[in-house]
């Protein structure tokens, strides 16, 4: 099993394109960037599991019921005191823009709350940036990945979102660093290279099993020891790239988890094999509406990409 720990939320996408103060109406979704990974691993054939809080409210029941249905093994507490998470996407040209809410369920996540003898039997541990933002969370799930460094392989999507670190922008960035210390496996957008390097940080200096680089329409780069390999992007028409991210991660992990190289350093054949198959998932992703739109495998069994996989 490869589980994810961190957010769980309702995404509110536009049902216009523009700006989100010109926006009349909004289509709900489930979403969350560890959910979406969680989500899209189960629709590919891996056994996956969630850490998480929502609101003991109507969306926490609405995303418990979706992640049960998706085959999601759900270790998600139902929060008295705060309700679900709720983010509103506004889409420009199929491109999303977030606005999150603050003092949300997933923010309050305690360190005893998480399922520690679970995680030390997973496969594989997917996190991100995001539960670094507030407390409780942020001290919570960093002992959670500290002890289980060197136990169990960690998987690590930057996924900044500045709106979160307004005015403690160093601050985040320290954190970014320190989970990129515990982590193995890295994927990061351009953009956020780019940002990380302005700061201070290359990525590329920290010793990870493997780096993947996603680049949007210009594919992605999957770097693992002296191994380099650029994957080229599928030529699609986009509805909605929100997620996206996500789905090329899940994909990511199916590939190494098919291939039985979670963990381990990786070869060039290997590496392209694997990016191809992400590269492709990515795409179809982003002709579907929603985070959750990683096609189920069933869908693209016949593909030469995932019949390439071992």
């Amino acid at each position: 099993m490869i589980a994810s720990i961190g957010e769980v939320l309702i995404d509110f996408i536009a049902l216009q394109e523009g700006k989100l103060k010109d926006v009349k109406s909004f289509e709900k979704h489930p979403g969350g960037a560890p959910a979406n990974v969680a989500v899209g691993l189960s629709r590919l054939g891996v056994e996956s599991a969630l850490v998480s809080k929502v609101g003991d409210d109507p969306f926490g029941d609405f995303l418990l019921e979706r992640l049960r249905k998706e085959g999601v093994k759900t270790y998600v507490l139902q929060d008295a005191e705060k309700h679900t998470g709720v983010v509103f996407v506004q889409l420009i040209g199929a491109k999303p823009e977030f606005i999150l809410y603050d003092g949300v369920a997933y923010f309050n996540l305690k360190e005893e709350e998480i399922p520690i003898d679970v995680l030390m039997k997973s496969e594989a541990i997917h996190f991100g940036t995001v539960m670094f933002a507030r407390e409780p969370s942020r001290s919570a799930v960093f002992k959670t990945l500290e002890k289980l460094k060197g136990r169990v392989p960690l998987s690590y999507d930057v996924n900044i979102r500045p709106d979160l670190w307004r005015g403690r922008e160093e601050e985040m960035l320290r954190d970014v660093e320190r989970a990129l210390r515990l982590a193995e496996i890295v994927k990061v957008g351009d953009e956020e290279l780019e940002y990380l390097k302005n700061n201070g940080i290359n990525v590329e200096d920290f010793d990870f099993k493997l780096l993947a680089v996603t680049m949007g329409e210009r594919g992605s780069e999957l770097m693992s020891g002296d191994a380099k390999v650029h994957i080229p992007a599928y030529r699609v028409e986009p509805v909605d790239t929100t997620g996206a991210g996500d789905a090329f991660t899940a994909a990511l992990l199916t590939g190494l988890h098919y291939s039985n190289l979670l963990g381990d350093s990786i070869d060039e054949e290997h590496l392209r094999k694997i990016g191809r198959f992400a590269n492709l998932v990515a795409a179809i992703s982003t002709t579907r509406r929603g985070a959750w739109s990683v096609p189920k495998i069933e869908e693209i069994a016949t593909t030469r990409e995932f019949r390439e996989l071992p």
